[in-house]
């Protein structure tokens, strides 16, 4: 094994320790952070021109986001469940336009989108650290 795949094994065992652990607030703090690198590594991929990874990473972030949207409770959440679904929808097809439109700019519109929800949904965690 190489040292890539050492660290890539170290990172996947990393995240699954985190996961089995985390509260369901943390598993959201988790969700939204692996939604961002997930974007992040599409839009790095767009710069290299490496289209087969791009649209691995796209298709990661547009599974997170089906994740955020099942976890939503209508019931308890009301209308802001409802904003949140809308904006998930919204993320969705922004990504596969970002993809198919190879638009740096959409996807730094749906980072910026999670970085912001991010932002609000640690402030509003109770007290244990978010990663």
């Amino acid at each position: 094994m190489n040292a890539r795949a050492y660290a890539a094994q170290y990172r996947q065992t990393a995240v699954s320790s985190a996961v089995l652990e985390a509260s369901p607030q943390q598993l959201v703090a988790l969700m939204f952070a692996g939604f961002r690198d997930r974007v992040q590594l599409a839009l790095a991929s767009l710069e290299r021109g490496d289209v087969a990874r791009k649209g691995q990473a796209v298709n990661e972030a547009i599974a997170i986001l089906g994740g955020l949207e099942g976890a939503l409770d209508h019931e308890a959440g009301g209308t802001i469940a409802d904003g949140l679904q809308s904006l998930y929808d919204y993320l969705q097809r922004r990504l596969t336009e970002a993809h198919l439109r190879n638009d740096a700019a959409a996807f730094r519109e749906a980072d910026a989108l999670v970085a912001e929800l991010q932002s609000a949904w640690n402030a509003i965690a109770p007290a244990a650290p978010a990663p």
